[in-house]
């Protein structure tokens, strides 16, 4: 099975969808001839031209919204942002529009559009183009979540999300462009909503999404390695539509829980997952559902120090270690 970057799987999906439907189209500043900031749609216009691979202006509200009325006649547009901290300047037309327009036509108009983009800290771009806004966008029925931590992931799920009929936002990780992954040549679609582990365990349950996967992933390895203690790793890779029979299975099986969550904690999505676990699978706890987030202040500028505001393995090993 190939391996292949980050980047590549999602610029992979968009071209095969673009070939499947006619409908589908790229939209957002500097996809076309600069490739995206981030180069993920690179190649792209040279391959489809300026109908299917489309510039815009630097106005996120403009172009955002020109994508949600597009969506409602029948194009699946698929929407880059340069960060999802420029969504902030386009919220009316992404919770007030997007989000409800099914509901308020009652069923009649769909909004088939994807709105993707880098959603992370730790790059050093400063606290307005650092935010991680999974939880604000779940918050608002009729919106989608997505958050993938692999290459294989990125893939399938972004595929799932321009074929799906509600509007899906893509948290991608600018750290994670360069990483690769295996990921097979055949098609494949993840459904959105589905969790997947990434690693068994017995004695604790991680449970993650999008690079905090990562982090967990190498905090079962330092518990596996240094106290024979097997860790459990689920990836939600969806945070609306969330697995919660996933998550519930997890806590059954293992009884104690961390999660790793590089959203701020305050309203954060693992505050979410905490308060389902104590409703839904309190008799399954033998210890107190522990949390490992962002530190609760803006991103920080200086690298040495952001890098350590972020989740890192050893919080998420001492963490582990108090509840066992």
């Amino acid at each position: 099975m190939p391996q292949i970057t980050y980047r590549k799987a999602i610029n992979d999906a968009l071209a095969e969808e673009i070939i499947r439907d006619e409908n589908v189209v790229i939209i957002g500043e500097e996809v076309a001839r600069y490739n995206g900031a981030y180069k993920v749609t690179e190649g792209l216009w040279e391959r489809f031209g300026d109908k299917r691979v489309v510039d815009t202006p630097i106005s996120e509200a403009g172009f955002i919204g020109m994508g949600v009325g597009a969506s409602m006649l029948g194009i699946r547009p698929v929407m880059e942002l340069m960060f999802w901290s420029f969504a902030y300047v386009a919220w009316d037309q992404i919770i007030n529009n997007a989000g409800q327009v099914r509901y308020m036509s009652g069923g009649r108009i769909h909004c088939p559009i994807v709105i993707r983009g880098p959603a992370n800290g730790g790059t050093g771009v400063g606290a307005t183009h650092s935010h991680t806004p999974e939880n604000f966008i779940a918050n608002t029925p009729g919106l989608k979540v997505v958050c993938p931590a692999t290459a294989y992931d990125a893939k399938g799920l972004m595929k799932a999300a321009i074929r799906d009929n509600d509007p899906v936002c893509v948290m991608e990780n600018t750290l994670l462009y360069g990483e690769t992954w295996e990921v097979p040549d055949e098609e494949y679609v993840i459904p959105l909503g589905v969790a997947d582990i990434k690693r068994e365990g017995t004695d604790i349950s991680f449970i993650a999404h999008g690079r905090a996967v990562i982090t967990a992933l190498k905090a079962a390895e330092i518990l596996a390695a240094e106290h024979g203690i097997q860790a459990e790793v689920l990836d939600l890779r969806s945070i609306r539509p969330l697995d919660e029979e996933a998550i519930l299975r997890t806590v059954a099986k293992t009884h104690r829980v961390v999660l790793v969550d590089e959203n701020k904690p305050f309203c954060g999505v693992s505050a979410q997952i905490a308060a389902m676990i104590q409703e839904q699978a309190f008799d399954d706890l033998d210890a107190p559902v522990q949390r490992v987030c962002s530190l609760d202040a803006p991103a920080i500028y200086s690298p040495a120090l952001e890098k350590i505001q972020l989740p890192t393995p050893e919080r998420v090993v001492y963490k582990a270690l108090q509840i066992l």
